[in-house]
């Protein structure tokens, strides 16, 4: 007789993630996700070893969300043997808030009761929090929270996480929310109601313990422990390790070790590859091993995109290791690019190109209200005295007091709201000092992660951005030079890409062939500050400290910015500080694209390499052609060793 099998989902940091995780980690992270399996009227989860308690019962109170799984056709008695049987694989101290935690325990048990799975954005919460620059920052204080003392549940407390504050404008809230996730995540909590037990206890110790020198975390070793688990690793993962063990395996002992650390490095380093281990006296694992002509341990294969490749028996480390570096070159090939020598592309500076001078701010202030005051029917969430009181009781007084010890606060809400309003009443031409105020004020860390965090339709720069077509070369010169601004910020220079870059990249183009120099030197500022986003990035995936982000990866909009910055080179024939930013520019879009197979052919018929060499002739950029020998030695580098020959 079939039972129904439901999902009870719990969110870890009580909503606060929803609340901070864009601020903190650059990403949209909507729950720090706990979940429990409810079958046969008991809830299931793994936290201290294996837990059950009455459904909805359990420390972490009434689940968010519960998703309904189907039926099973396995009886009580037979689920029961099995989590038996798998007691020794999910035991306290191998528990980990991203490598082996409630998630892995559910999934598994979901593949054995219905041949089913967690939805994806709870199975790929780690990885979606790893692939942010704060994730990554953040990894070697998950791991030492939860080395060694998972059993007792009491975690170590966090360690400096100095490497971390670069990517985070809050460390400190980071770390807090940090320890209060893990350690509900990894206790059963002292206040946990008299109904929840420990389903397969483990001793309680008097003490926390001390860790023993040789007591290293657990690797990133995902567990099947039967066939609808390891095929859905198959299925999620471009390149899959499979490790067949038994628990009476000598051998399997000896070469464990190694498995684990190439886990450790290769799974993170490129997160498309996934270390299995599977026991063949665990639960269903000799149906695995069946499935795939296993009959002695311990056993290797390989997988690429779900077919296997290879298959290893035996204790061989050299040769283990030898397989998992062909197994990744396969499915991630490093870039032509990392082979060609770019000493002068490699030493461009990757910070942002920012326009810092501060304009007489009593000036700016009377000119704004003074078109304020021209307005004769005003519209908008603020009225036309109160728009001239935030601007000259708050923002103002905030930009006068930059760099000081203790600037005023700024009321962030009331300022989108008077920008909105003063966009609204206000032309083009008029709006300039608006977007000039907000140039400087992008200056500051403050409203730059505060704008991250509060980006979409009608944030302050989406609502200048929207008033640039048609624009005179007053607005359309500050507005160049606030959104180069902008992308000093990478989360909020994510934000941008993500969501307004195809209105930056219409006013970008444009003002690249200007009549006026001015315009033209802030579009090539922002088109690098664009390139040079990208690069970081991109840098960060072949070095695989990260995993890096691919949402700023764009085919067409590449496309697109190649011609662009080509055409304006080409163009360009007065002033060489123009040409060497649109050809660093150039430079970074290309080295390390992901789409030259798009790129190369259309380098190749707009004559790219003729294009810059050009410059370097009489009457290409002024009469003698470029004259700084850095720039000449770029525009070489480039043209010889980034653009196809004819």
């Amino acid at each position: 007789m079939s039972a129904p099998v439901k999902i009870h989902v719990y969110d870890l940091s009580n909503g606060l993630a929803c609340q901070l995780s864009l601020q903190l980690t650059g990403k949209q992270i909507d729950g720090v996700w706990h979940t429990s399996v409810v079958v046969f009227g008991k809830e299931i989860f793994y936290g201290q070893g294996i837990c059950e308690t009455e459904p909805g019962k359990s420390h972490h109170g009434s689940p968010l969300r519960i998703i309904d799984m189907g039926q099973t056709d396995i009886d009580q008695e037979t689920f029961e043997e099995y989590l038996a049987q798998i007691k020794d694989q999910y035991t306290a101290e191998k528990y980990h808030l991203l490598d082996l935690n409630c998630n892995s325990f559910t999934n598994d048990c979901l593949g054995f009761l219905t041949g089913g799975s967690l939805p994806p954005y709870i199975k790929d919460l780690p990885s979606d929090f790893l692939s942010t620059p704060f994730g990554a920052a953040l990894r070697p204080t998950i791991d030492a929270m939860f080395r060694g003392n998972a059993a007792s549940g009491v975690l170590t407390p966090p360690p400096d996480i100095g490497a971390a504050a670069a990517a985070s404008p809050n460390p400190a809230l980071a770390s807090s929310l940090l320890q209060a996730v893990a350690t509900r995540a990894a206790s059963n909590s002292p206040g946990a109601p008299s109904s929840s037990r420990n389903y397969l206890p483990t001793p309680a110790p008097t003490s926390p313990p001390t860790p023993a020198p040789n007591n290293t975390l657990t690797a990133p070793v995902h567990i099947a422990t039967n066939p609808s688990s390891f095929n859905n690793v198959l299925r999620t993962h471009r390149a899959v390790v499979a490790f067949f063990t038994s628990a009476t395996c000598g051998p399997c002992r000896m070469i464990e070790p190694v498995f684990e650390d190439l886990a450790m490095s290769k799974s993170r380093a490129n997160g498309g590859v996934a270390f299995v281990k599977i026991d063949l006296s665990v639960g269903m694992g000799n149906a695995v091993a069946r499935e795939h002509g296993v009959r002695v341990t311990p056993t290797f294969i390989f997988f690429l995109e779900g077919k296997k490749t290879h298959e290893m028996k035996g204790v061989n480390a050299p040769e283990l290791r030898t397989q998992v570096d062909l197994l990744v070159y396969q499915a991630f090939p490093p870039h032509p690019h990392t082979t060609i020598s770019l000493p002068v592309v490699e030493a461009i500076s990757l910070n942002a190109i920012l326009f810092s001078q501060v304009p007489n701010l009593d000036t700016v202030l009377a000119k704004v209200t003074g078109f304020i005051d021209g307005v004769s029917s005003w519209s908008g969430s603020t009225t036309k005295e109160g728009t001239k009181q935030i601007l000259a009781k708050s923002i103002i007084p905030y930009l006068k007091s930059r760099g000081s010890s203790s600037p005023p606060m700024i009321p962030f809400e009331p300022w989108q709201g008077a920008t909105i309003s003063l966009a609204k009443n206000l032309s083009p031409g008029e709006l300039f000092p608006v977007a000039d105020i907000w140039r400087v004020a992008l200056l500051e860390p403050a409203v730059c992660s505060w704008s991250a965090t509060k980006f979409g339709r009608e944030s302050s720069i989406v609502v200048l951005l929207s008033k640039a077509e048609g624009a005179p070369r007053n607005y359309t010169l500050v507005l160049l030079q606030m959104v180069s601004n902008a992308f000093s910020n990478k989360i909020l220079a994510r934000e941008l890409l993500l969501s307004s870059r195809s209105s930056i990249t219409a006013i970008l183009i444009a003002a690249l062939l200007h009549e006026d120099a001015r315009v033209r030197t802030a579009a090539a500022s922002l088109a690098f500050n664009m390139a040079a986003h990208l690069q970081r990035l991109r840098v960060e995936k072949v070095r695989g400290n990260s995993d890096g982000d691919d949402a700023g990866e764009n085919e067409d909009w590449e496309v697109e910015m190649a011609s662009g910055l080509l055409e304006a080179i080409e163009r360009e024939k007065t002033n060489e500080e123009i040409v060497h930013r649109l050809t660093a520019s150039l430079a970074l879009l290309v080295r390390l694209s992901p789409f030259l197979e798009q790129l190369t052919p259309l380098l190749e018929v707009l004559q790219a390499r003729r294009i810059l060499k050009g410059k370097l002739e009489r009457g290409g950029c002024g009469d003698a052609g470029v004259v700084k020998k850095e720039v000449r030695k770029l525009i070489e580098e480039v043209a010889e060793k980034l653009c196809p020959s004819p």
